[in-house]
């Protein structure tokens, strides 16, 4: 059984089932493939939090394949590391925002640009310039994702360059505005990545490419930002978790 000293997790310090997990990623890597982990109500009592939360982080660390669950027995270790690729949980804000714990925003432009998807997030009028940031997401500086932001004209208007320090883009709108962000709808494709592209990620033209779609919704339900992120496929993966009603 891997040395896991009791630990009580507080939420200012981040999700607590991420905590968790990072705890547990250190234990699996000091220990052999098929060394017994303790019972989910036993790590649940060592960190101080519910069962609910241990099986979030169990269950990222069987997506990274550190670990396999079995059923009625403890989880066993699989492996000392994670697959290749950075997995990140995508169900609520939350998510979101962790997800950009490590990255950097390099922000490249910030300009009034047209877009037919943009004007219709925000039901403008088609050929409606909207404010747009344009950059990259870099993770040890190295780039990961490409992200370009559209903002309603009146939103966007209010914010500059300067503005935007914080990776999290939405905070930045939320503590310069006052908006409050409080959902978002996703969509996920897949492309290949053009010569541009490739460029901007440093990955071979016609490679896979993950393309995430968010519309940020403020309390009254209208769209403030719509972020399309472009990830190499390479180094970023998302899961879901859904539970039954």
């Amino acid at each position: 059984m891997p040395a896991i000293p009791p630990e009580t997790l507080h939420r200012e310090n981040g999700p607590l089932y991420r905590q968790a997990a990072d705890r547990l990623r250190t234990a699996a890597a000091a220990s052999k493939p098929g060394t017994e982990l303790p019972t989910e109500a036993d790590l649940a009592q060592r960190f101080g939090v519910s069962l609910i939360t241990i099986r979030r982080a169990l269950s990222d660390l069987e997506t990274e394949g550190l670990i396999q669950k079995r059923a009625a027995k403890t989880a066993i270790v699989a492996a000392h590391g994670p697959r290749r690729g950075v997995v990140r949980p995508l169900n609520g804000l939350e998510d979101i925002v962790a997800a950009t714990q490590d990255a950097r925003l390099e922000i490249l432009a910030y300009a009034p640009r047209k877009s037919a998807e943009a004007t219709e997030t925000f039901g403008l009028a088609r050929g409606t310039a909207c404010p747009c940031l344009r950059g990259r997401l870099l993770v040890r500086e190295k780039p990961l994702s490409e992200v370009t932001i559209f903002f309603p004209p009146d939103i966007g208007a209010r914010l500059t360059r300067p503005d935007f320090d914080d990776v999290v883009v939405f905070r930045s709108v939320e503590r310069r505005l006052g908006i409050r962000i409080t959902g978002a709808d996703i969509t996920v494709a897949a492309e290949l990545a053009s010569p541009r592209l490739a460029e901007t990620l440093n990955t071979p033209p016609g490679s896979a490419i993950l393309v995430s779609r968010m519309v940020y919704r403020d309390s009254t339900g209208r769209p403030i930002e719509l972020t399309i992120a472009r990830h190499r496929a390479d180094a970023y993966r998302l899961r879901y978790a859904f539970a039954a009603s």
